[in-house]
C-alpha cells in the first residue's frame, strides 16, 4: 500500500480503539485489552477487519512504546517509600512475589512445554501490572484508602523484581550453554542495575544539572533520547530494551524535573503503548486460541486463588482486616504488559509457539475480570467481614460518663425531664455512633445498634430522672 493508504489504515484502526475504548468505559475496562482486540481485529490470521494491514508496519513505534511503558515506570518509582519502609515492603513484597511466581513456575512445569517456557509462565502469571494498578486506584478513588501505601509499597518491590528477572530470563533465553559466558553476563547486567540504582538513589542533584533547560521542546528531545538510548545499552549488555528505559526513567524520576517529564511523558506513553498492545494483538492468531484455553483457564484460576490467599495474608502483615486484603488482591490482581513483553521475548527466542496465544489469551481475560473484581472488593469484603465475629465493645469514654451526668441533671432542672432526655439520648446515640465506625453496626439481641443499646443500659433514661427527681423532693 501506498503511504497514504497506510495513513488512512492508522487512523481508522485508532478511531476503532476510541470507539471501543469509550464502551469499555462504561463497565471499567482499562485500554490495554481494547487496544489488543483491535489488533486482534486487524490481524492477517483473522480476516475480520476489511483492512490488508500487516504488524511490521508498527513494529518500531511498538517498540518506542514498550520503552515509553518502562521510562514511565521507572519515573513514578517512588523511592522514598521504598526506603523509608524496606523492611516490611521487602517482607510483604516478597512474599507476594514468592507465592505467585513460585507456584506459577510450578504450574509451568506441569504443562509440560518445557523448563525455558516454564520460567515464562511462572513471570506472566506471577507479576502484577504497575500501569493498570496505579490507573485502577485513581479510578476507583483509592489513593486515600488505608491500604494503599501498602498496594503501591508492593507494586514497587515487584518492580525492583521485575528488573533483575528480566535480566535473569535474558540470559536464559540467549540458549548459551557454556557457564562462564553466562557468569560474565549476568555479572555486568548486576553491576548495570546497582550503578543506576545507586545513582538514582544518591546522583540526583547531579543529574538535575546535567539535564536542566529551560526549553520545553528540547527537554521533551532530551529524556526521549535519553530513554531510547539506554533502552538500546540494556539490549547490547543483556539486560533488554526495556529494562534499560526503567532504569534511566528511574534516575530522571530523582531528579528536581520529575514532575515537568512526566507532563511531557504521558500523553506520549499513551500514544505509542496504544501502537504496542495493538501490534500485539495483530500477532494473535484466533486459531490457536482453543489448544491453550484449557491451560489459560486454569492459570487464570490460579492467579485469582493465589492473590486472595496474599492479599489477606499482607493485610494482615500489615494489620489490616478482610476488606483490605481483599481490596488489595482485587488491585494486585491485574496482570497486563509485563506479560506481553515476556510473551514478545520468549517469540524472539524461538521458544514454543504456544507462548505467544496463551500470553494474549489470559492477558485479554485477566484485563477483563481484574478490574471487574476490584471494583466490587470492598462489596465482597464487606460481606465476608459480616460473617465474620463482632469485635469486641470499646471500653466507655470516662469523659462521655461526665458528660452524661451533667445532661442528667441539666435535665432534672428543666420543665419537661422527658422529652428532654429523649431529645439528649438522640445526640449521645449519634455521637457514639460517629465515634465508633467499625463497630456501628453491630446488632444487639433486640435487633437495635450496639451502641444505641449501650446508651440505653448504661446511661439513666428520662423516667429514672424523673423518680430521682421525686425522692430528692
Amino acid at each position: 500500500m501506498s503511504p497514504g493508504e497506510d495513513l488512512i489504515v492508522l487512523g481508522i484502526l485508532l478511531l476503532v480503539a476510541y470507539v471501543l475504548g469509550r464502551l469499555g468505559k462504561l463497565i471499567g475496562l482499562p485500554a490495554i485489552p481494547i487496544y489488543m482486540l483491535v489488533g486482534l481485529l486487524a490481524s492477517p490470521h483473522t480476516g475480520w477487519f476489511p483492512l490488508n494491514f500487516e504488524a511490521h508496519y508498527i513494529e518500531l513505534i511498538a517498540i518506542f512504546g514498550l520503552v515509553l511503558l518502562l521510562f514511565s515506570l521507572g519515573l513514578e518509582f517512588d523511592q522514598e517509600e521504598f526506603f523509608g519502609n524496606a523492611g516490611k515492603l521487602m517482607i510483604s513484597g516478597g512474599l507476594y512475589i514468592l507465592l505467585n511466581v513460585g507456584i506459577g513456575f510450578a504450574f509451568g512445569m506441569m504443562v509440560g512445554w518445557g523448563t525455558r517456557e516454564a520460567l515464562v509462565i511462572a513471570g506472566m502469571t506471577g507479576t502484577s501490572s504497575s500501569a493498570i494498578i496505579t490507573k485502577l486506584l485513581i479510578e476507583l478513588r483509592r489513593l486515600p484508602n488505608e491500604e494503599t501505601p501498602m498496594i503501591l509499597g508492593v507494586t514497587v518491590v515487584g518492580d525492583i523484581f521485575i528488573a533483575i528477572y528480566l535480566a535473569i530470563v535474558s540470559v536464559v533465553l540467549s540458549g548459551k550453554s557454556d557457564p562462564w559466558p553466562i557468569v560474565v553476563q549476568l555479572t555486568i547486567s548486576f553491576l548495570f542495575l546497582v550503578v543506576m540504582f545507586s545513582v538514582a538513589r544518591w546522583g540526583g542533584r547531579v543529574v538535575s544539572r546535567l539535564v536542566r533547560t529551560k526549553d520545553d521542546e528540547l527537554f521533551t528531545i532530551l529524556f526521549f533520547g535519553l530513554a531510547v538510548l539506554f533502552a538500546g545499552i540494556g539490549e547490547i549488555i543483556g539486560v533488554t530494551d526495556a529494562i534499560g528505559a526503567f532504569l534511566i526513567g528511574l534516575v530522571l524520576g530523582a531528579t528536581r524535573f520529575r514532575a515537568r517529564i512526566e507532563r511531557v511523558t504521558v500523553p506520549l506513553r499513551d500514544v505509542f503503548a496504544a501502537f504496542f498492545f495493538l501490534n500485539f494483538g495483530l500477532e494473535l492468531d484466533v486459531a490457536q486460541f482453543p489448544q491453550v484455553i484449557g491451560v489459560v483457564l486454569i492459570a487464570v484460576g490460579m492467579t485469582f486463588v493465589l492473590n486472595l490467599v496474599t492479599g489477606l495474608l499482607i493485610a494482615k502483615l500489615h494489620r489490616f482486616g478482610v476488606v483490605e486484603g481483599i481490596n488489595a488482591a482485587g488491585i494486585l490482581v491485574n496482570r497486563g504488559e509485563f506479560t506481553l513483553i515476556l510473551a514478545t521475548l520468549a517469540l524472539a527466542a524461538g521458544l514454543d509457539g504456544r507462548l505467544t496465544p496463551f500470553a494474549g489469551l489470559y492477558v485479554l481475560i485477566m484485563a477483563v475480570l481484574g478490574p471487574l473484581f476490584a471494583a466490587n472488593s470492598e462489596r465482597i469484603g464487606g460481606l465476608l467481614r459480616r460473617g465474620a465475629p463482632a469485635a469486641p465493645a470499646k471500653p466507655r469514654n470516662p469523659m462521655l460518663d461526665e458528660e452524661i451526668a451533667l445532661v442528667d441533671a441539666a435535665t432534672a432542672a428543666s420543665s419537661d425531664g422527658q422529652q428532654t432526655r429523649a431529645a439528649v439520648d438522640r445526640v449521645i446515640e449519634e455521637a457514639m455512633r460517629q465515634s465508633q465506625p467499625h463497630t456501628s453496626t453491630e446488632r444487639a439481641p433486640g435487633g437495635r445498634d450496639a451502641s444505641a443499646a449501650r446508651v440505653e443500659g448504661d446511661a439513666p433514661s428520662g423516667a429514672q430522672t424523673q423518680q430521682r427527681k421525686r425522692e430528692q423532693d
